[in-house]
């Protein structure tokens, strides 16, 4: 767990000893609940995220310059939107629910590492613009290639 959330490390050390306390028996309805302290609090980060690249858009858009949607600014050279990437972002999270029970229920702890690895790893590749042949594809049926 990273030492800049320590309400997060709170919340799973709590988790860890109500489940030592209560038995296998209530280990899904604590994986439950303290997913949904994660997604809550992942929801809560990207809401600022947006928040702020909203907030930036609007003063480049107030300076004259082109919005950052558009895939024009520098730190966008793969070309993909605020939208492309919040709903990136949001689909793998959904998803990233159901895939950290099933690692839970069938490793424990190693299997919801390796599945938020897993996520994290999905998310920083298209982060990077690493599915430029994905991006290729449909700009060629856009021009009818």
């Amino acid at each position: 767990m990273d030492a800049r959330d320590p309400d997060l490390k709170k919340e799973l050390d709590a988790a860890l000893q109500t489940r030592k306390e209560l038995g296998a028996e209530y280990e899904s309805e604590l994986v439950d609940s303290f997913m949904e302290k994660v997604e809550q609090r992942f929801n809560d980060t990207a809401d600022r995220h947006v928040r702020r690249q909203l907030a930036e858009q609007q003063m480049a858009t107030a300076r004259g310059a082109r919005p950052y949607a558009t895939g024009t600014q520098p730190d966008q050279s793969h070309g993909l939107g605020v939208g492309e990437r919040f709903a990136f972002v949001g689909v793998s999270l959904v998803l990233a629910i159901p895939l950290s029970a099933i690692g839970v229920v069938n490793e424990g702890l190693p299997g919801l590492l390796i599945t938020w690895a897993g996520i994290f790893g999905v998310n920083a590749v298209h982060a990077m613009g690493g599915f430029s042949w994905l991006r290729r594809g449909r700009k060629e049926e856009e021009s009818g290639v």
